[in-house]
């Protein structure tokens, strides 16, 4: 069974504090503790009978069978799920060469989880491996951000960092960000590597960042002139973004 400290940790790790402190982050569900195996080193599981019957070959420092209502105990979710588990928070090399070789994602200070979690989702999907966030950026192991991954936070390397100065580093390399007075997507010449600037939710791209942004680039609404809404939620701007880049190296 689950003991009270146990418990008392597995529910701290909702905090950016104690994810910190002890290195680790939550995971709950099925598909995501599924997806999650084998790519980052497992300190402990709670599961049901029935869940443990079905994967006899987890691997874990400590596997603890429980009762739902032990796990509903433990769980941050609204609906507990039959398993959650304990994963050690990686780290990734940082190369600042990547961009010169391959399509990037750098996010500027997005603030909401579910829109970070959604985005690496999408990263995941077109196959761009690096996102590098701003310091101010949303932790990417919090709980609601790893559950909006689905997984997908298990295929794709995160880096923390300054991204003016990560920006200003590089040299010829195409960085794109989204503007309003920028060219057409359809239109413009885009490539299949550089750095893709996506910025936060109610400010967009800071100033600061906009400076070293090489080539800007307009999402157009349809048909154009009309009276639309005033922005694309962030998340949504980054899928069209990136299947165009996509699209165009078919």
């Amino acid at each position: 069974m689950l003991s009270k400290n146990k418990i008392k940790f597995i529910r701290s790790l909702e905090q950016k504090k104690f994810r910190k402190e002890s290195g680790s982050f939550l995971a709950e569900g099925k598909k995501l503790v599924a997806d999650l195996q084998g790519h980052f080193k497992c300190r402990l599981i709670a599961a049901t009978t029935q869940w443990l019957n079905a994967n006899r070959n987890i691997s874990a420092d400590e596997i603890i069978e429980v009762t739902k209502d032990e796990l509903s105990k433990a769980s941050l979710l609204k609906t507990p799920q039959d398993v959650l588990a304990v994963f050690d928070i990686p780290s990734f090399p940082f190369e600042k060469d990547i961009p010169d070789k391959e399509l990037c994602l750098a996010l500027d200070d997005i603030q909401d989880p579910g829109n970070l979690g959604t985005i690496i989702r999408i990263a995941d999907w077109f196959g761009i491996r690096h996102i590098y966030c701003s310091t101010e950026t949303v932790d990417a192991f919090s709980p609601k951000t790893v559950q909006a991954t689905m997984g997908a936070i298990s295929r794709v390397f995160l880096h923390y960092c300054d991204i003016k100065e990560l920006i200003a580093d590089l040299d010829n390399v195409p960085v794109f960000g989204t503007f309003l007075d920028g060219e057409d997507i359809y239109t413009k010449e885009l490539s299949g590597n550089g750095i893709i600037v996506m910025g936060n939710e109610g400010n967009g791209i800071s100033k600061e960042v906009s400076e070293l942004i090489n080539r800007k680039i307009l999402i157009p609404n349809y048909p154009k002139g009309t009276e639309t809404s005033e922005s694309l939620n962030v998340a949504v701007a980054t899928a069209i973004v990136c299947s165009e880049f996509r699209r165009r190296m078919i």
